[in-house]
């Protein structure tokens, strides 16, 4: 199991500020929309001049020709990992896959593995019933996108931890990518949440922890702590 940090920044100051005391250490961490769109591309070459690993979480959701341009773009950054959401299609998230393949052959760089969003950590049962009008069990409509994530070719999912073993079970191809990850209940947005030594019983592959370890008193010994779960 390899946790990733959050980096779930406003710009580039908190960052250097907030990764100063793990100086000498590479990280795997995630660059989201909100750092970004402030930063743009250049602060994914900052981390990695810092010899961090880069999982750019920008959640692509568009028409497939859009998506395959946009993920070409991705493709050429050198990062190593990318979403997208599920309920874009099969055509767009195979077209995603072409993007990316065609970037990473032009840059001369490996292509990263390329997950897409089932449902969101914060979408509750009752959410996607009444909200988005979806009917059934929430387990069983992550399910079904799964097997299409799978069938197109792409390397896996983002779902909460409640769904990964049913998704090992179902669609052994796929690694899952498990936000949601908490030492302990809280009253944040989250709702289907994991400790990460329940993470790791689950044979999860990749944790993103953020604020459990950003907004800790010591984000080292946080971070330390994840590591012994």
């Amino acid at each position: 199991m390899i946790p990733i940090i959050a980096l779930d920044f406003p710009s580039k100051t908190e960052v250097e500020t907030f990764l100063s005391p793990f100086q000498g250490q590479s990280l795997f961490v995630k660059v989201g929309m909100e750092l970004f769109y402030k930063e743009g591309p250049s602060i994914v070459h900052y981390l990695q001049e810092q010899g961090h690993q880069i999982f750019l979480d920008l959640k692509l959701h568009d028409i497939p020709n859009t998506v395959e341009r946009a993920m070409e773009n991705l493709g050429q950054l050198g990062i190593q990992m990318t979403t997208l959401h599920a309920a874009g299609g099969t055509k767009m998230m195979a077209a995603a896959k072409r993007g990316l393949e065609k970037g990473a052959k032009k840059a001369g760089v490996r292509p990263p593995l390329l997950v897409a969003i089932t449902e969101l950590t914060s979408t509750s049962q009752e959410q996607m019933n009444e909200e988005e009008q979806v009917p059934g069990r929430l387990q069983d409509h992550v399910l079904h996108y799964a097997s299409l994530v799978e069938n197109v070719g792409l390397d896996g999912v983002v779902c909460s931890g409640w769904e990964a073993e049913s998704i090992h079970a179902h669609c052994p191809k796929l690694c899952t990518v498990c936000p949601g990850i908490r030492f302990q209940p809280t009253n944040d947005d989250q709702v289907r949440v994991l400790t990460p030594t329940e993470a790791k019983e689950k044979g999860i592959e990749y944790i993103v922890v953020g604020r459990p370890i950003t907004q800790a008193k010591d984000p080292q010994q946080a971070y330390q702590n994840i590591l012994e779960a």
